[in-house]
């Protein structure tokens, strides 16, 4: 995995598809780093979290230099499943190179941005400043005991940073054509209903749900919950089940239950969006019909760094390699970057990535090289300049 800078990101990206780390599994994987860093003069802790609900996860984090301006770089090494291997041309973990691209579970999502920029820290002298990298193996499941208590551990430990990069799929169709600034939280909820099953011809003897549940659905959905801001879209309520269990049609139903997903932007916590969904609700006259919300799993909470002078750093990085200077961009789903963003500020820089999660998933072997000439050249920048 030697080159002239130290590391060729493309054999360590090939070394790191060849372990199956689908999570919470690591699968040598992070072994395989703390070598790689050990070896570039990092000091490598590891750390188990466990609890909360969810199943213990290995995380890595490194550091380098003492002094000088801080960096962070974030990332995770564990995949999803490959899935039905019939749908693959081959092993999802073999790499395999054809046609200039490098095919395996990870490759876009996201072992290549791991690979980019331990390669490129192989390139900044060791007293430039000081370099620190955040590794889970818990990003495509819970994501309970990742990042999140990983950053917490850090700043425990004092470690600060003045700027922080994840390296997820950013770009949408060319390489550094577009970073993320922020991304939209997510919180999902249930609504449950409950009356009094019977029969459809003695309805004076039962009590059905269905028209508080359908009336629930109408609030919900009907009323615009902003109209977006700077940076962000509208948030935005989608229902995605509506369940009643009842494959009778002559039998009223005793309980129902609704699902939804809302995507939301920065006007919102979790907590200020949940008191919304709980006024929509109350808006219903539910009778005798016993109502409940919970919100469903961990929400995601919104993001956005400020456009900086660390930001256009990172801009005038990626124009030095790539010609162009990348749009500023809020879309997509979640990422780690939103645990981060607590403790500063932090964008998203990584490859192409339409074909993560799926069977053949690949990446451009020159975007990998690409992408590690980005961290590089941005290195040598941010630890060159002074933001004003």
């Amino acid at each position: 995995m030697t080159s002239a800078i130290g590391i060729d990101p493309v054999q360590l990206l090939k070394a790191l598809i060849a372990r199956p780390s689908v999570t919470p599994e690591t699968a040598g994987v992070l072994d395989l780093l703390d070598d790689a860093l050990v070896g570039l003069g990092f000091t490598v802790t590891r750390l188990r979290f466990e609890g909360d609900g969810s199943y213990p996860v290995d995380n890595l984090f490194a550091i380098r230099g003492t002094g000088g301006r801080r960096l962070l770089f974030g990332g995770h090494t564990d995949v999803v499943p490959p899935g039905d291997l019939a749908d693959w041309t081959a092993d999802p973990f073999t790499p395999r190179e054809a046609d200039g691209k490098l095919y395996g579970r990870g490759a876009a999502d996201m072992k290549s941005g791991v690979a980019a920029f331990v390669a490129a820290t192989a390139a900044i002298p060791a007293q430039a400043g000081t370099i620190m990298l955040a590794i889970t193996n818990d990003e495509e499941a819970d994501g309970i005991n990742g990042t999140a208590k990983l950053m917490e551990w850090a700043e425990a430990q004092g470690h600060g940073f003045d700027f922080a990069i994840v390296g997820e799929p950013s770009s949408a169709a060319t390489l550094g054509d577009s970073i993320k600034i922020g991304r939209r939280g997510s919180l999902s909820g249930l609504v449950t209903v409950e009356g009094v099953q019977g029969h459809v011809a003695y309805p004076d003897k039962a009590s059905n749900p269905l028209p508080v549940l359908a009336a629930i659905v109408t609030a919900l959905s009907s009323e615009r919950i902003d109209g977006g801001t700077a940076h962000f879209p509208a948030s935005n309520l989608e229902v995605t089940s509506i369940d009643v269990g009842n494959p009778t049609g002559n039998v009223i139903p005793a309980k129902g239950a609704i699902k939804f997903n809302i995507r939301y932007n920065d006007n919102w916590t979790p907590e200020t969006l949940a008191d919304w969904v709980r006024e929509r609700i109350a808006s219903v006259d539910a009778g005798a019909i016993k109502v409940r919300f919970d919100v469903a799993g961990m929400p995601s909470r919104s993001f956005l760094s400020p456009v900086s002078a660390d930001v256009d750093i990172l801009g005038d990085a990626i124009a030095a390699v790539t010609g162009q200077r990348p749009g500023l961009s809020t879309g997509g789903g979640t990422s780690d970057a939103r645990f981060i963003a607590q403790y500063g500020p932090v964008v998203e820089c990584g490859l192409v990535g339409p074909s993560m999660h799926k069977a053949d998933e690949h990446v451009l072997i020159s975007d990998v090289t690409g992408l590690t000439a980005i961290y590089t050249e941005f290195m040598n920048r941010f630890f060159g300049e002074t933001p004003s």
